[in-house]
């Protein structure tokens, strides 16, 4: 997959180089769904938002919330540790720590 906002060099007609090939008009596409996966949307959002509401946190949540309170850079550090250990990632850990 390209990067965002990658434009590929018009072809020069010759059958040999980097942009080599037959000269064409490129069409623009529309975008396909797949690339919105991962993205929020505004229904789920709401859900987990009342969830959290009414379940509260989870005993490993509350436990990073009294080490970010602390707030030096250790526990902040401890904190992540934590989410790393019970979530598997740093990435994760990371995310659940910023939440």
């Amino acid at each position: 997959m390209a990067k965002a906002g990658y434009v590929k060099p018009a072809s020069t007609g010759m059958a040999a180089g980097l942009n080599k090939g037959f000269i064409v008009t490129r069409r623009e596409l529309k975008q396909k769904p797949s690339y919105r996966r991962g993205r929020k949307g505004e229904r789920v959002g709401l859900v987990r938002e009342v969830v959290r509401e009414v379940v509260g946190f989870s005993p490993y949540e509350r436990r990073m919330i009294e080490l970010i309170k602390i707030g030096s850079a250790s526990t902040f550090k401890r904190a992540l540790k934590l989410a790393k250990k019970r979530l598997g990632t740093h990435r994760r850990g990371t995310k659940k720590r910023n939440e």
